[in-house]
């Protein structure tokens, strides 16, 4: 049975072309980020930009979202999610000349910044329309009763790209500079959207083509806030991550508390990501349905446990230990999330549901480097990350004491409907 084979997912020839084109996506927009990231503190010297960063792609994606919802279920999901990697691969290539001394020599060091959070506010446009599209195309490659199956793939090969894009980063800002770095993330969104039209087109299971905008967005929100399990992960998750940002003020740990350089950078940020792939791995061979609402609190719970220790560390390996098993905790939470998800929603909503969660969750990274970033640069960024993590902790038992219902959430008798269908 599907349920028993960890190779399921895998079997299907599109969704390994899928996987393929998420890891060179993702491998370089995390590369970028960082090699971002490290381009404005040694600009500026202050968190504060780093926030800012994150201000940046907060804004425009969590005021897109729930209108790229509504257009990803009115679309066909191969073509719009090639559109999105062509206009990406725009702020790459712009990224990269802004990093070029022969353009931007003469330039005032605030010209080049504004610029820089430009393309990354363009970039967060841009990412309204990522989540749900992918979300969506995922569902229509592989059948219902393997979902939790290619969850878990599909979360691995993500935090795989997260584990070797930051590290590769790192590595490359020492080897060929900040400049060439980014020319290598430009050819990496070229290639995925060559490899991308190797999937066929989609059709379009929406049955209300054409249904007015306001209706369509009202009817998605409706549906998210009705279904308990639903919105009690996405709340959980986005409060954790939005406190739980100590990710967004690494380039201040490396460069001015641990003194590694960009070489331990790029070992930081990967850490958590590394953490993350190996708990997904053994996820494959051990579902993790039964009693999910518990194992998601836990989970979390071990995160901010984790975000904290990092803080108070001075000592490299200590701090690299506790941002590996924040990664371990989170791979966890991300499976549960993105199975009770697949799984509870219906086909022709997709878009519309995954827009709300990126609304929740995936703008909440944004605002809480925003966050960690004026935090730090007012009470130092240990009290920041140390803050962001005892927060982490309440959330999780105020949710664990208020919600029983979360808590007895069990996920085995949704797979085992699906498997029959």
């Amino acid at each position: 049975m599907a349920k028993k084979d960890p190779y399921a997912a895998l079997r299907i020839k599109e969704f390994n072309i899928f996987l393929l084109v998420r890891f060179v996506l993702v491998f370089g927009w995390s590369m970028q980020f960082i090699v971002i990231e490290w381009q404005v503190y040694s600009l500026t010297k202050d968190p504060l930009s780093l926030g800012i960063i994150g201000l940046m792609e907060i804004i425009p994606a969590f005021t897109m979202a729930l209108f790229a919802g509504h257009i990803v279920d009115q679309k066909e999901k191969r073509n719009l999610l090639a559109l999105c990697i062509a206009a990406f691969s725009l702020i790459s290539l712009g990224l990269f000349l802004l990093t070029w001394d022969t353009i931007v020599e003469g330039w005032a060091t605030r010209t080049i910044l504004y610029s820089i959070y430009g393309l990354v506010f363009f970039g967060g446009f841009l990412r309204s329309f990522f989540g749900p599209t992918i979300f969506s195309l995922v569902a229509l490659i592989v059948p219902k009763k393997i979902y939790p199956n290619a969850a878990t793939w599909n979360s691995s090969t993500w935090q795989m790209a997260g584990v070797l894009g930051p590290a590769f980063g790192g590595l490359s800002i020492g080897w060929i500079g900040v400049h060439w770095s980014l020319c290598i993330v430009f050819g990496l969104v070229l290639l995925s959207l060559i490899i991308l039209f190797q999937i066929k087109r989609k059709p379009i299971l929406n049955p209300k083509i054409g249904e007015p905008v306001i209706q369509s967005l009202k009817e998605g929100v409706r549906f998210v806030f009705k279904t308990k399990a639903i919105l009690g992960a996405m709340t959980l998750d986005m409060v954790a991550v939005l406190f739980g940002g100590a990710i967004a003020l690494l380039p201040v740990f490396a460069q001015d508390i641990l003194e590694v350089g960009s070489e331990g950078f790029g070992v930081l940020r990967a850490a958590p990501a590394v953490g993350a792939f190996l708990t997904m791995l053994v996820t494959a061979y051990i579902p993790i349905s039964k009693n999910a609402g518990m194992k998601l609190l836990a989970a979390i719970f071990g995160f901010g446990v984790c975000i904290i220790v990092f803080g108070l560390s001075s000592i490299f390996w200590v701090s690299l230990l506790a941002l590996f098993f924040s990664g371990m905790t989170d791979g966890v939470s991300m499976v549960i999330r993105q199975t009770i998800l697949q799984i509870k929603t219906p086909d022709h909503m997709r878009g519309r549901v995954s827009s709300v969660n990126s609304m929740f969750v995936g703008s909440s990274n944004e605002l809480g480097a925003f966050e960690s970033g004026i935090t730090a640069k007012y009470m130092g960024a240990v009290v920041a990350v140390v803050f962001g993590g005892t927060m982490t902790l309440i959330t999780v038992v105020t949710t664990g004491l208020v919600s029983p219902s979360f808590r007895k959430l069990d996920l085995t008798k949704d797979i085992e409907a699906h498997e029959k269908e």
